[in-house]
């Protein structure tokens, strides 16, 4: 029996509405996309490393940093984020696909892996990740599809689900076998991703207290427990909304 493969998807483009550029933005001594990619290259039970950008010309420099930083690259439509993971999953064979962003650079492998192994003790389970019940901090959101479902999705989502990837999904557990991976203790209220200035100066300070090493969310989470002023940072920011059906 051919062993099980894992691939990490990361999307990554540079022209975003609220902070433009914000994948290729300098954070601590590396840009934010290379957080990213360093963290999926760190987690146990992950194969292939790829970024699926965009095929528009501003999404030429993700790719460049993209191969730099050792990751594999697909390019495909800049608005159909769904075809780029099949694209990616074609070009990549494999049997089930982690979904990671590349505005989340405090991604933690061991949050990367504990989500793989989910599924590799139930590879009857067709979507596993640790945000249908949120109690991580926003930023180290981890996803994985198994690779058939994908190619359905792929086949038949429409509308917002083909930018979301994953909500046609989730938001289906009639349909579809899910499980979710939730820490012992509640830190939702809490966000590391990266999509507006205030975020970014969050970042910039979390990073200076903690270095640029691989980072371990409960570290994160300690120092912003402990930080009030940075927390206070972001903590007006409202996270866009995703479809529900």
């Amino acid at each position: 029996m051919a062993p099980v493969r894992v691939n990490a998807v990361i999307q990554a483009r540079h022209s975003s509405t609220r902070l433009p550029g914000k994948v290729l933005r300098p954070l601590g001594g590396r840009s934010v996309l290379s957080w990213a990619i360093r963290a999926a290259a760190h987690a146990a039970h992950i194969g292939t490393v790829i970024v699926a950008t965009s095929t528009a010309a501003d999404d030429d420099p993700v790719a460049e940093e993209a191969v730099r930083c050792g990751a594999a690259v697909v390019r495909g439509p800049l608005d159909d984020v769904l075809d780029r993971y099949e694209l990616a999953a074609e070009a990549h064979p494999c049997d089930a696909v982690v979904r990671l962003t590349a505005d989340c650079p405090l991604h933690d492998p061991a949050l990367i892996a504990q989500v793989v192994g989910v599924w590799l003790a139930d590879p009857q389970l067709q979507y596993v990740s640790n945000v249908l019940v949120r109690t991580l901090p926003r930023g180290f959101d981890v996803e994985l599809v198994r690779r058939d479902v994908l190619a359905e999705q792929h086949e038949t989502a429409t509308g917002a689900h083909r930018e979301h990837v994953t909500s046609g999904i989730y938001t289906r557990p009639a349909t579809y076998r899910c499980a979710g991976v939730v820490a012992g203790e509640d830190h939702s209220d809490l966000r590391v991703t990266l999509d507006t200035p205030p975020d970014a100066a969050l970042l910039d300070a979390v990073v200076a207290a903690l270095g640029d090493g691989v980072p371990r969310w409960r570290d994160v989470v300690a120092l912003l427990r402990s930080r009030p002023d940075l927390v206070a940072l972001n903590a007006e920011v409202v996270q866009k909304s995703l479809p529900t059906a």
